[in-house]
């Protein structure tokens, strides 16, 4: 007599996932399949139960596989449809997902709602918001660029968080390349002779995730073993359908140290560029601030003319407003054309007020401290951007940095992108000017001519 076909549904589907397995990597089958339970039969269909975001995923990607799987594994059955499974199943997932890595300054300021639509972020904006909508389905790697104070942070921080309220079941990693470099030595570190402990968990951190979005992807640049790991990161999300974003201030073919092979794979999605913000978007976002900081909304032409002083970006932007507001309550007067002239020294006609220094573009700030250096040291302005490592050209740039960081409110990445290096050549240039700066030495006497050029009182410690 023939043997009756199972009709143990647990082992119908240890069968169907097995056979999906050999067509799978091994992250995919863990990350949507693993997860998966069958709960029971009736008629011609397959019960399988499991969390709501693997659900969908698994219907989308992989449901016409595991029916046809079905059929050639148990020839009474045509379909596997979705039932609520045992309890805690979801919660379980959901509780996975649930842990925000976003930055708790970031996490709450930061929003769709809150992100001031222009022209010049318009495409990136509604691309972030596709992202959001659709993980891993709209565009996938969303590759963002532009300059600092554009908005990328606010789109990768706003997507994370649309993901947090929207799908707490998804797992989502919001980071800077900085601190994935960081935390990839730290575990390198921490797996010590006997053992991969530390990598084990660094990868488990970044590759068992639905979402992973990674700000100053740029920062990779020079760093071979760092982005080894995350183009290994990057492939092992990939296939498993998870959703990808980066943030640069350049696109992927401007970074030149990064190998070909990571460069082709930030262009596999879209690529977007955030402009600066016209004129329009620039007060749009001075109301918008005004009324978040409790600050009475100026009238219009003041409005124009704080944003006329501060073109570049958003944060400068912020900061005029932040000035002209201090600089009004110290006189106890009401913000006008006038004051905000004063306050941002845009009336060079006017007696100085004390205290308020004519602000000087940031591009400005650096050229003019590289001149400087240059001068007192006798180089040429091309060995501040050189490649040339030679005593006297690495000491001008160690110098130039370390003035630069000391006398101006430009970032780490601001002042590195001045001298073509990264953030880490920075510090550590800071560092050893730090370190030589004794009263009387030869980088103190040098620093005392520097800010002599420059005009600025004091002493070079």
């Amino acid at each position: 007599m023939p043997e009756r076909p199972t009709q143990d549904p647990s082992l119908i589907w240890d069968d169907v996932r097995e056979e999906l397995r050999a067509t799978l990597p091994p992250s995919a089958f863990q990350h949507w399949l693993e997860p998966l339970r069958a709960v029971g039969i009736q008629g011609n269909r397959l019960y399988v139960s499991g969390p709501e975001r693997v659900r969908d995923w698994f219907e989308r990607r992989y449901g016409g596989a595991a029916n046809e799987a079905l059929r050639r594994r148990a020839p009474q059955f045509s379909e596997i449809t979705f039932a609520d499974g045992p309890p805690g199943a979801t919660a379980d997932a959901g509780s996975r997902g649930s842990d925000s890595t976003v930055p708790a300054g970031l996490a709450d300021g930061l929003d769709f709602d809150r992100f001031v639509i222009g022209s010049g972020n318009r495409f990136a904006h509604s691309a972030a918001l596709a992202v959001a909508e659709s993980p891993g389905e709209s565009y996938n790697p969303l590759f963002l660029y532009g300059a600092p104070g554009l908005g990328k942070t606010h789109l990768l921080v706003s997507i994370a968080n649309y993901l947090q309220r929207q799908r707490p079941d998804l797992p989502v990693a919001y980071t800077t390349a900085e601190r994935f470099t960081s935390e990839f030595i730290s575990s390198l570190r921490a797996d010590g002779p006997k053992g991969a402990f530390g990598s084990s968990r660094f990868k488990e951190r970044y590759r068992g995730v639905g979402a992973l979005l990674i700000d100053d992807i740029q920062f990779l640049e020079g760093k071979p073993k760092t982005e080894d790991e995350f183009f290994h990161t990057f492939n092992e999300l990939y296939s498993q359908g998870s959703q990808i974003v980066l943030s640069s201030d350049r696109p992927p073919e401007a970074m030149e140290r990064l190998t070909e092979r990571m460069r082709d794979r930030f262009a596999w999605g879209l690529t977007v560029e955030l402009q600066g913000p016209d004129m329009p978007t620039r007060v749009a976002l001075l109301r918008r601030l005004a009324a978040e900081h409790s600050i009475p909304t100026p009238d219009l032409e003041v409005l124009h003319q704080i944003a006329g002083a501060a073109p570049e970006n958003l944060r400068r932007l912020e900061g005029a407003l932040t000035r002209v507001t201090a600089f009004a309550s110290m006189l106890g007067e009401t913000p006008t054309a006038e004051l905000v002239r004063k306050a941002l020294g845009l009336d060079r006609t006017d007696t100085p007020v004390p205290g308020v220094a004519p602000p000087v573009p940031p591009n400005e700030q650096l050229e003019r401290i590289q001149r400087a250096v240059c001068d007192v040291l006798h180089l040429s302005p091309a060995d501040m951007r050189s490649p040339r490592r030679t005593p006297t050209a690495v000491r001008g740039r160690q110098i130039a940095m370390y003035v630069a960081r000391k006398r101006t409110d430009l970032s780490l990445a601001e002042i590195a992108r001045g001298f073509d290096r990264d953030h880490s050549t920075v510090l550590s240039s800071i560092r050893r000017v730090e370190k030589d700066l004794e009263p009387g030495s030869d980088t103190h006497r040098a620093l005392e001519r520097i800010h002599e050029r420059l005009g600025v009182e004091g002493s070079g410690a």
